[in-house]
């Protein structure tokens, strides 16, 4: 699947869930979370990195299903406006169903993307490549107004079908994009990055 000039995902991202969904059904373990309890433990660092959304308009990167809508719903931590954006039509219109959100079709690497105070991405650059993890961030900064939290995959990075990062690389290759912080500790194998403007 082609993203830009010649940049080449890691996988082929449409096949992956296609597949994934197949196994594993319209859940957690179907856009590849080993379980809904550690989808939810990352749900939970990321809106703790973030802080009170209240008053904000919040993007989620990479919707998936809605599931993190969901989760803020559930937790009454909702922000001011929510909007989802996803590249797989398949997701966009099972986030809209659960959701009753504005859920958008989207290429974060290539399309206009909603302006906003907030990104969110849980999960969402893990088939990326490395070069694509710091362009979507970027482009994700470029439309909002205040910053991002996302998490990553700890680990050295092999080139396989996962995108693994240390926590001081993903500063080192962010760290002129504004003010990084890094939160671990809540997940083995994990982390949360902050970017703020």
């Amino acid at each position: 699947m082609v993203f830009m000039k010649g940049i080449m995902a890691r996988v082929d991202q449409a096949l992956f869930y296609e597949n994934s969904i197949k196994k594993h059904g319209k859940n957690a373990r179907g856009v590849a979370w080993s379980d809904s309890r550690r989808q939810r433990v990352r749900f939970k660092a990321l809106l703790d990195a973030a802080g009170d959304i209240g008053q904000a308009v919040v993007v989620d990167a990479g919707c998936g299903f809605g599931d993190l809508c969901l989760y803020m719903i559930e937790t009454g931590r909702v922000p001011k406006r929510y909007i989802g954006i996803d590249l797989l039509d398949f997701m966009v219109k099972e986030a809209r169903r659960r959701t009753k959100e504005r859920v958008l079709r989207r290429d974060i690497l290539k399309d206009p993307l909603p302006q906003a105070d907030w990104y969110f991405a849980s999960g969402s650059f893990n088939l990326l490549t490395r070069f694509e993890t710091v362009l979507a961030v970027k482009r994700c900064l470029d439309a909002s107004g205040r910053g991002i939290v996302f998490n990553l995959l700890e680990g050295s990075d092999e080139g396989g079908r996962y995108n693994y990062w240390r926590p001081l690389q993903i500063k080192k290759a962010c760290g002129n994009f504004g003010n990084v912080e890094i939160f671990s500790g809540y997940l083995d194998g994990d982390f949360t990055v902050k970017i703020t403007l």
